[in-house]
């Protein structure tokens, strides 16, 4: 349906369409869709090609679209990179911050979790296996017995942890944790010396993954929840234990 946007001055015109093509990607376009033609939209929105190209340019600023020259422009892949950023930050300089993390994690993926035993589909359950997999061959039948099968394992419950996420169906959530993955990865290696200490191994962290999986297989939205809060809750005695070590050694 044609929306012809009022107004006469041309900035003022601009920032309308802007907004307009805003809401025509979040309801009807995935990310990496091309957008429909300059004259396509211009007449969509009754505006000149210039007002459609200088709204174009404001959500190329706003990173919602890409734009090359003599091309359609693109819906944008959500960038967590700031996100991320920030994140890695609160860790470098205070690993107490990994508390808040985990804080948002308990939120965050309890609901991913629940969400993934109702919606997950066939996609997303072998994305959730392909990474328990990894986690297995890192580890091996010895443990991580070198930096390189610790950094292999670490990376591997990260893909997992994302794949709930995007198994949930829910994009805000895939989009966070895939923002989420570098400062977790180096978190994990935190916790991992918190859950030796406590005089844990990785089969027992292995072990909680596959709780989780077989309760997201099954479709049991209340036991995958519960798994997922008492992994969670285990992962912050780790942590509380490494943290507190951190400050007595440094």
């Amino acid at each position: 349906m044609d929306q012809t946007i009022s107004g006469h001055d041309s900035g003022t015109a601009a920032g309308s369409v802007a907004e307009a093509v805003a809401t025509m990607i979040v309801e009807e376009l995935a990310p990496g869709t091309s957008l429909p033609s300059e004259a396509e939209l211009a007449k969509r929105f009754g505006v000149s090609r210039l007002t459609l190209r200088e709204a174009l340019k404001q959500l190329e600023g706003r990173g919602l679209v890409l734009l090359s020259r003599g091309k359609r422009a693109v819906v944008r892949e959500p960038d967590g990179a700031a996100f991320g950023d920030f994140l890695a930050m609160l860790i470098s300089h205070d690993p107490k911050g990994l508390f808040d993390i985990i804080e948002v994690r308990l939120s965050l993926e309890v609901q991913a979790a629940t969400l993934a035993a109702k919606r997950a589909t066939r996609a997303g359950l072998l994305g959730l296996e392909n990474a328990l997999t990894s986690m297995r061959e890192a580890a091996g039948t010895e443990g991580l017995t070198d930096p390189d099968r610790e950094a292999r394992f670490h990376a591997a419950d990260v893909a997992f942890h994302e794949a709930v996420a995007l198994a949930s169906g829910n994009r805000v959530l895939g989009a966070l944790f895939e923002a989420m993955a570098g400062p977790l990865r180096e978190g994990f290696f935190i916790s991992r010396r918190g859950h030796e200490q406590r005089g844990h191994t990785v089969f027992d962290t292995i072990a909680a993954h596959e709780r989780i999986l077989d309760s997201i297989r099954v479709g049991n939205a209340r036991a995958a929840a519960e798994a997922m809060r008492f992994h969670l809750k285990d992962t912050e005695r780790d942590i509380r234990v490494a943290v507190s070590r951190l400050g007595r050694t440094g």
